[in-house]
């Protein structure tokens, strides 16, 4: 399976953008899909997560109420929609798969990444 995130940008403080992870090659309508994020000199670290179904998600106390992970299987897509922006938010953004019903948030734990979006909050 290949994962296309896109959505990214240049976004002012308080601002807010809808991150978009498209797959191809397979269905991921039985797979769990989480989000990650990478600063510049910072180590890759899990945001948020979604079952398979959408019935369950699981963010990071820092993005909580802020960051809302949704998806449509029918379109084989996540959504990453992300609100009150602020400058720390500034990352890489990942997507990433996994085979599964586990609210997994370690990075070995999941098996397929895409490429990843900039997402730049100023202040």
């Amino acid at each position: 399976v290949q994962l296309q995130a896109s959505g990214g940008g240049l976004v002012q403080a308080g601002g807010s953008l809808r991150l978009s992870c498209a797959a191809s090659g397979r269905s991921i309508s039985t797979w769990t899909m989480g989000w990650f994020r990478q600063a510049p000199g910072k180590e890759r670290e899990f945001v948020g997560v979604i079952s398979w179904s959408g019935g369950s998600t699981y963010n990071q106390d820092f993005v909580k109420g802020r960051f809302t992970i949704t998806r449509d299987n029918a379109k084989n897509t996540v959504y990453l929609q992300m609100n009150s922006l602020k400058p720390e938010d500034s990352a890489i953004y990942y997507c990433a798969s996994r085979s599964g019903s586990a609210l997994a948030s370690k990075e070995y734990e999941y098996t397929y990444w895409g490429q990843g979006t900039q997402v730049t909050v100023s202040s």
